[in-house]
């Protein structure tokens, strides 16, 4: 069991039941999943660089990476039905716990004049969303190997009932939100 998911059944789940006067504790707010993702934009014709941004969020994931095309034709954005238009992994369980430790612990420190995580991230259905401008604070991205760098939207999905317990379960575990008030 990762150590986040130690942290969270061993404090962060009671203290939530606790705070919010939950009478079982299992319906207590708890995260479900981890969505990564890229927009490819006009990258999205070249195929060995799709493939570069594929490989790139495998590794940061641990889990292989899709490449996701095009539903529609849209003539504004010259994006045709079949388009590859980005690249998605999501994390449920044991990955998405590793993942949150990683990036908790390890990337978003590395992030220079990094004060902490919007607190507008909300969408009003308890979600967070997030983005990261580049996947070079990832120790498993060899810069190297990257034809391009690139930016990904993170997005935690939780179970929680509103977007104050969702706020309050993503703080317990330690995710950095700015200082001050919402």
């Amino acid at each position: 069991m990762n150590r986040l998911q130690e942290k969270f059944n061993a404090e962060v789940q009671p203290a939530l039941v606790k705070e919010f006067n939950i009478t079982n504790p299992m319906l207590a707010p708890k995260i479900e999943k981890i969505v990564i993702s890229v927009g490819a934009g006009e990258e999205g014709k070249d195929s060995k660089l799709m493939q570069n941004i594929a490989d790139t969020i495998s590794l940061i994931a641990g889990q292989k990476a899709v490449i996701t095309n095009a539903k529609k034709s849209v003539a504004g954005f010259k994006v045709r039905a079949g388009y590859p238009v980005g690249v998605k992994v999501t994390l449920r369980k044991d990955k998405m716990y590793a993942f949150l430790d990683k990036l908790i612990c390890v990337a978003l420190p590395k992030v220079k004049d990094f004060r902490g995580l919007p607190r507008t991230g909300f969408d009003g259905r308890s979600n967070y969303n997030f983005g990261l401008n580049e996947q070079l604070m990832f120790p498993e991205v060899v810069y190297d190997n990257i034809m391009k760098t690139h930016g990904m939207n993170i997005t935690i999905v939780t179970t929680a009932n509103n977007d104050k317990e969702a706020f309050r379960l993503l703080e317990l575990i330690g995710l950095p939100f700015v200082k001050g008030s919402k």
